[in-house]
């Protein structure tokens, strides 16, 4: 998610890992229908063509190789947040076993080897970027197409220009990739980021396309997700970080009571070491560590360059339930 360096007087610290032209601007992009809040969900589409060429273009050293993406935030570019709408009803989608309470708790960082489903439903995400390799983190959620990733925003568009290429590789393993490359057939994020940047609404969502005839949740499961859930609770973040001291070989993960953001967001912030490349990896509240499953609640989005070990997500509102409803009938 990110990495702790100076990034004087702007929002996004990423600009300086990579050089080069924008991301091709002739790939189809299209604006999805209004959402159930009244807000239209941007999107963009990939055709078969793309997918088919996403698929082939990530091989194991290519993916080795992909820069990871970070957030760093400056007390300049945070004053300009925009607040949240008021939060609706609490809407919940179970996973698919029964939470339990925590036992390795709290984790400032470190690798899971819990098991359980989150090692299937957590992978790494891949796409190209102004004309370089990088690398996100992601999660399958449950979802009517049962083909449901949620992310960062920052995952699926930055600085203006869609990525493209983009595969979700679940349980990722050192260039391995067990349980296939799933491209997307469809990248969303919510208006907020679109418009603006928001960090308050980095959340991004892609649905994938069949891989040898089956849907992704049938083949790595699926986590439950929470909308409107409140703040201040024990979670339990994923990712795969792969700046330094992370190489983005293992699933990490941070567990620790969370709070809000006292500062300039309003975002949920953690204890927690992950660097840059877990980046859209999710936040679980009520997580069982004998079945590896909770409900997302949030990603992971970015850290303050004054404030190092803290990690900050996204509140999971009104507008990233838009966001996942519109993806999960795409």
């Amino acid at each position: 998610m990110r990495r702790h360096r100076t990034a004087a007087g702007i929002l996004l610290a990423v600009g300086a890992l990579f050089t080069g032209g924008l991301v091709e601007a002739g790939a189809a992009n299209a604006a999805a229908p209004h959402s159930g809040s009244g807000q239209s969900v941007p999107a963009r589409t990939s055709s078969v063509a793309e997918q088919h060429t996403a698929r082939t273009f990530w091989t194991a050293d290519r993916m080795r190789g992909a820069t990871p993406l970070d957030l760093l935030l400056t007390p300049r570019a945070a004053r300009q947040l925009k607040t949240p709408a008021a939060g609706g009803r609490t809407t919940t989608v179970e996973p698919t076993a029964a939470p339990a309470a925590p036992a390795a708790f709290p984790q400032a960082g470190g690798a899971w080897s819990g098991g359980g489903a989150v090692v299937k439903t957590s992978g790494r995400v891949f796409f190209t970027f102004q004309g370089r390799t990088a690398s996100c983190s992601g999660n399958a959620v449950t979802s009517q197409n049962a083909s449901t990733v949620i992310t960062a925003g920052h995952c699926v568009k930055y600085q203006g220009s869609w990525h493209t290429n983009w595969v979700f590789v679940p349980a990722y393993d050192n260039g391995n990739a067990p349980y296939g490359q799933w491209a997307a057939t469809r990248t969303l994020t919510t208006p907020q980021w679109e418009a603006s940047e928001d960090i308050n609404h980095d959340i991004g969502a892609a649905v994938v396309a069949p891989l040898n005839g089956r849907t992704l949740t049938s083949v790595v499961g699926a986590q439950g997700i929470q909308f409107n859930g409140g703040y201040n609770k024990a979670m339990y973040a994923f990712g795969f970080p792969a700046a330094s001291p992370y190489d983005g070989t293992k699933l990490v993960y941070c567990s620790g009571n969370s709070s809000r953001d006292f500062l300039f967001s309003q975002d949920h912030s953690l204890g927690c070491n992950m660097t840059g490349g877990s980046s859209g990896g999710p936040w679980f509240t009520g997580f069982s560590e004998a079945t590896g499953t909770g409900l997302q609640v949030s990603v992971n989005s970015f850290g303050y360059t004054f404030l190092p070990n803290r990690m900050f997500g996204p509140y999971f509102g009104d507008e990233a339930k838009a966001l996942y409803d519109k993806a999960q009938t795409s």
